[in-house]
């Protein structure tokens, strides 16, 4: 089955250059190539393309807008964000309004072609660039989460477990009691979700939660 692929990019360059890209596939049918979002919304019901691949910044329409004007047409379109920026907050956000992948504007061809067709067959696409970001951003968000989920007492404990001190030695130090330093030992441990004092060491190194 071919696919009905339609371009919008105000870049000549670029627009010309994929759908050159794309005509050398059988299995996909360049339908159409608009320069601005208002063509676009315009002429869409004429061409009706089953994938469309979106530039971020047009001159007339913001991506965010210009993809629910896009969807509220066509709901059944399956839509591809073009960008040279791989800002994780503008992908998920494009995402979330109901894009399919997310492409960087220097892709190779068989990126490209991929995208589309994992696209068209229901699934999603992200560069893998934009992909390993999403990752990092994922893990550091939930760092920061568990950091601000510990009381200032707790960092301090948790800091000086990983120095192997003992739990009266942590008393002595923090001039606290006994019982309150096994308080916020068994608070950590269900805090971070480890089942011992190693597994609550390892977690506190790979959450960058301590110094």
């Amino acid at each position: 089955m071919t696919i009905k692929v339609a371009i919008t990019d105000d870049h000549p360059i670029v627009a010309n250059g994929l759908k050159k890209i794309l005509d050398d596939f059988e299995s996909i049918n360049v339908v159409a190539v608009y320069a601005t979002g208002n063509d676009m919304l315009k002429q869409i019901g004429t061409s009706l393309p089953d994938v469309m691949l979106l530039d971020m910044n047009l001159p007339d329409l913001e991506g965010p807008d210009l993809a629910r004007q896009l969807l509220k047409k066509l709901p059944s379109i399956k839509i591809i964000v073009l960008t040279s920026s791989d800002v994780t907050v503008q992908v998920k956000k494009m995402l979330q309004i109901g894009c399919q992948g997310y492409l960087l504007k220097d892709s190779d061809d068989k990126t490209i072609v991929q995208a589309i067709e994992t696209v068209y067959n229901g699934g999603q696409f992200l560069s893998p660039i934009i992909q390993q970001q999403l990752v990092n951003d994922m893990f550091k968000s939930k760092n920061q989460k568990q950091n601000t989920l510990l009381t200032r007492r707790e960092k301090e404990v948790l800091q000086l477990i990983t120095q192997e001190f003992t739990n009266q030695e942590i008393a002595d130090k923090l001039f606290i009691s006994l019982h309150t330093v096994d308080n916020h030992r068994s608070s950590l441990l269900q805090k971070l979700d480890a089942k011992n004092t190693a597994g609550l060491v390892k977690k506190a190194i790979e959450n960058g939660l301590v110094e």
